[in-house]
């Protein structure tokens, strides 16, 4: 008889208790079933949701190995955990996903750059080195990637001349060629342990120019059907390589040329999903739970067109959060903001979202920028 998963004792455990961790237990709490979340944080967004919440590092390997054991199944919400506890864990028959070589090859951004040359996809031209090399055959400008530990826009900078080099970490590194894009654009994989795939539409995403971040994300891009089909069959292609279960969202470059090449991915639920909580039939959140069960997937059919504002803290505060002008857009039609549960705020920290929809996309992104200004996040 197959295992029942809801209303029982079977137990979902997630690494990592930040706000997509959060979003994970809407549908965990929606369908009954037990979930342990491990954060080294109690105010983690995900304390309140969960059936049980344990205080440890996801990064420590004792505590991963003793969280891992209460469960049968095991996930994650963000990539810098402790691998070698969770090949460990598998070798013990606890059931990991995504599996710890697929989290091996792409928490570090020079493995998974090379992954794609040895498989034959399209990326930027790069260089790897044990730490930043002033000498260097490079034409400027090139981007500087930390090849561990990026993220939001942490571990990414424009480097424009030699003093750009000065004072980064002494670290592997990545040296890749600045792209000439029309615009980025992801797409979701979503592939269970039978092997059923389904992709999401593409999307467009508009980034901050200062921090880094995605400001904007766009369902359906603004793209032609020829270019959409590209993308998604790329996407494919990718998750068809690392053979993941879960979600795997591939971030890529469309070219002024019309090429289209993979920048990065990441095996979990992802900023340019959001959209899909208000957007799509079955959200990306839902999606993930059903991979990693094995559960049949759900359909990722656009309800209407979506445009999903980040709500990041504002320059120049830092403490107690205080979101100024939420009742102005909580009047609007079509706007569903989310707040991530975190009390403290600082400069570009992520702290919710805002999905706006609309029956046409230009109208959407047009509100979307209406709400931009409408709601800041600051501090008392």
């Amino acid at each position: 008889m197959k295992q029942t998963l809801f209303s029982s004792d079977f137990r979902l455990g997630i690494l990592g208790g930040g706000q997509l961790g959060k979003m994970m237990l809407y549908t965990t709490r929606k369908w009954d079933v037990q979930t342990y979340v491990m954060d080294e944080d109690d105010t983690a967004p995900a304390f309140e949701g969960c059936t049980v919440f344990f205080e440890g590092d996801i990064m420590d390997y004792e505590a991963v190995m003793e969280f891992g054991r209460q469960v049968d199944v095991l996930t994650i919400e963000i990539e810098n955990v402790n691998v070698q506890a969770l090949e460990d864990l598998e070798a013990e028959g606890i059931a990991v996903s995504p599996s710890a070589s697929v989290l091996n090859r792409i928490r570090n951004k020079a493995r998974q750059k090379t992954f794609y040359k040895e498989q034959g996809i399209p990326t930027a031209d790069f260089q790897l080195f044990p730490q930043p090399e002033i000498n260097h055959n490079r034409s400027y400008p090139f981007i500087w990637k930390s090849a561990e530990g990026g993220y939001d826009g942490k571990g990414v900078k424009v480097i424009r001349s030699t003093a750009d080099l000065n004072d980064l970490p002494a670290q592997e590194c990545i040296y890749e060629d600045m792209v000439d894009f029309e615009m980025e654009l992801a797409v979701i994989v979503a592939r269970n342990a039978d092997g059923d795939i389904k992709t999401y539409p593409v999307v467009e995403m508009e980034f901050h120019p200062e921090a880094n971040q995605v400001e904007y994300v766009i369902c359906p891009a603004r793209v032609t059907d020829a270019v959409s089909r590209k993308a998604r069959d790329l996407a494919l292609k990718v998750s068809e390589a690392f053979e993941h279960v879960g979600l795997l969202a591939v971030e890529l470059f469309l070219t002024k040329n019309g090429e289209i090449l993979v920048n990065e991915v990441a095996p979990r639920p992802h900023n340019s999903g959001h959209y899909s909580i208000e957007g799509a039939v079955t959200d990306q959140f839902e999606q993930h739970v059903r991979c990693v069960l094995n559960l049949p997937l759900g359909s990722t059919d656009t309800v209407l067109p979506a445009v999903m504002v980040n709500l990041v803290g504002a320059e120049g505060y830092i403490g107690n959060v205080i979101y100024d002008g939420i009742e102005d857009i909580l009047a609007m039609d079509g706007v569903t903001p989310h707040i991530y549960g975190k009390k403290q705020t600082r400069p570009f920290r992520k702290m919710g979202h805002v999905t706006v929809v609309a029956k046409e996309i230009e109208t959407a992104r047009k509100l979307a920028e209406e709400v931009k200004a409408k709601i800041k996040v600051v501090s008392s």
